[in-house]
């Protein structure tokens, strides 16, 4: 495990621990973006690397990821260090939005959020939402309309109670749009934050 990176507003009103996706790390140009956008909407954000990806970075020597009860727990162990100073949010990219989403059940965690879920492998029918069903709170997750993992037409015909999804547009797994839109993924990034900020605000409220 890595040491944790943090970005801290002068007056946050949570915490996110965020985990990186499967191929790039917490160091990411990507996770680096999404922490300073949240930021902005006072949310402190811890990110950290999974064993696999720290080893990767130590050594240079890549390698697949670790088996999902493998990151499950070492994400269940950063949770449970967590100080209770702040309402505690659990989220990631892509994979670690996946294991966050597993960890619903923990209860320090208020909620979850998932930036590009990965519902399943590109072109493959071979759904990983089977947990959706016994979720023990509630999961948000900001997906690009484009994504290869679950775009807006497949995730259409689903229904999950506890999942809230916020389509950006015309994004795809790393919220990319395409160059006619006129958008850009510094925009969506800033979206999927917007989104994320009003969803801790949702749960905060609630729980008051």
């Amino acid at each position: 495990m890595t040491e944790l990176i943090k970005d801290k507003p002068a007056q946050p009103k949570a915490r996110l621990l965020l985990a990186h996706g499967a191929g790039a790390g917490a160091g990411s140009d990507f996770m680096c973006q999404l922490a300073a956008q949240l930021l902005q909407h006072n949310v402190e954000v811890w990110r950290f690397n999974f064993a696999y990806m720290q080893r990767f970075i130590d050594t240079g020597k890549r390698s697949l990821p670790d088996k999902l009860p493998l990151l499950q727990q070492q994400f269940s162990q950063l949770i449970t260090e967590c100080p209770d100073d702040l309402p505690l949010f659990a989220g990631g990219k892509s994979m670690g939005g996946r294991v966050a989403s597993m960890l619903s059940a923990h209860n320090k965690v208020r909620a979850v959020v998932a930036f590009g879920y990965p519902f399943h492998a590109p072109k493959k029918q071979q759904w990983r939402t089977e947990h959706f069903v016994m979720l023990n709170c509630k999961l948000f997750i900001a997906q690009g309309e484009r994504d290869a993992f679950g775009n807006r037409e497949e995730i259409a015909a689903q229904s999950w109670p506890q999942v809230t999804v916020n389509w950006l547009t015309d994004g795809d797994h790393d919220l990319k749009p395409r160059v006619k839109t006129g958008l850009t993924q510094s925009h969506l990034i800033a979206q999927a934050a917007q989104f994320c900020s009003r969803s801790i605000d949702e749960v905060l409220l609630a729980n008051q």
